[in-house]
């Protein structure tokens, strides 16, 4: 693992590449169906996560509700899609209008309650992330209820549809994946992204500059939310049903836990990030119960993955504090804030009698 993670710092520029061309092969090496299906699910969570690093990693908004837009994704798509209410509008259509109708939900969020800061806003996140899967699970007269909704329509390609194999749900998703990445990179270097950021740093600061802060972090919430309503809508197509114990705060929690151990604020190491805490949701954890139970230790470790996951987080912050694959800019943004403070330091010291 560390060389491989040294192999990822060496050349920044190369690292999308190196993952996408590796991710390309993988299912054409191990072509298990069932683990092809793993790195299918694996993607909606690697959609989802360089969604909210938008959201966290470059405006610095805390969301501990993000799952919510994934089941305005999801619940959109479902309701378009199949024959709940007898519309079909077609796989490709759809994924513009989750995408926006996640977005529009995110704005509607977003506008009267960015003016919180913090704490304050994560308060709110989390409540609109309970909110929404009760809303669902409540409306069962159009969302179908604790049983959701079924038989959704498969994606197809020149009259190729799609069916139940998992391969070509995996190159869809990589495909999202590619275009998520392609513009969340843009926008980080655009003047949006460079205006998330010094929010991010300092917001009074940002504000005094003239960068309008209300109205960026909306755009970082609504961008964050669409790439949500992405993830949700090629979910909700792979899995052919939504249901609202789908969207609960433990999906949250997951997303963000796959920030802070990748690197939040770097594509390359949210994207890794992802696929341990994946990996170790469903492979890792299930084969440490089996080995465990094999020696008469009767635990179930994937009972306990929330308290796998808060260590994970504490020994993250504790150790490696930028994750496994750091930001480059935000390191060299870190070293040349603690230098400029540690001058001040000395020059207070000097002046000091």
């Amino acid at each position: 693992m560390a060389t491989v993670l040294a192999a990822l710092r060496g050349r920044s520029g190369m690292q999308p590449y190196l993952l996408f061309a590796v991710a390309i092969i993988v299912p054409l090496i191990f072509s298990n169906g069932g683990f092809v299906n793993f790195l299918a699910d694996a993607g909606a969570f690697v959609l989802l996560a360089l969604g909210l690093n938008i959201v966290i990693g470059f405006a610095g908004l805390l969301d501990l509700g993000y799952a919510a837009f994934f089941a305005i994704g999801s619940y959109t798509f479902a309701m378009l899609a199949s024959p709940q209410f007898g519309i079909h509008i077609p796989f490709w259509v759809m994924l513009f209008v989750a995408s926006g109708v996640a977005a529009l939900f995110g704005i509607l969020l977003g506008a009267p309650t960015l003016r919180l800061r913090g704490d304050y806003l994560a308060i709110v996140t989390l409540g609109f992330g309970e909110i929404v899967p009760q809303t669902f699970l409540n409306l069962s007269q159009w969302t179908g209820g604790p049983n959701g909704i079924g038989s959704l329509d498969q994606p197809s390609v020149f009259g190729y549809r799609f069916g139940f194999a998992a391969l070509p749900y995996y190159y869809l998703i990589l495909l999202l994946i590619a275009v998520a990445v392609l513009a969340a990179n843009n926008l980080r270097n655009s003047r949006l992204g460079r205006a998330w950021m010094a929010i991010r740093e300092d917001e009074l600061a940002a504000a005094h500059v003239g960068i309008n802060t209300t109205a960026t972090k909306l755009a970082a919430f609504a961008i964050g939310a669409s790439f949500s309503g992405l993830a949700g809508c090629a979910y909700a197509s792979k899995l052919q049903l939504v249901s609202p114990d789908q969207f609960g705060f433990n999906v949250s929690v997951a997303v963000l836990s796959m920030l802070v151990l990748g690197g939040m604020g770097n594509i390359p190491g949210v994207i890794v990030g992802s696929l341990v805490i994946s990996s170790l949701d469903r492979f890792i954890l299930p084969q440490l119960t089996n080995f465990m139970h094999g020696f008469g230790v009767q635990i179930d470790l994937t009972n306990s993955r929330f308290l796998i996951y808060g260590i994970i987080l504490v020994m993250t912050m504790l150790f490696r504090p930028e994750g496994l694959i750091p930001s480059r800019q935000r390191r060299s943004e870190l070293r040349a804030g603690d230098g400029i403070a540690l001058q001040e330091q000395e020059l207070f010291t000097e002046a000091t009698p």
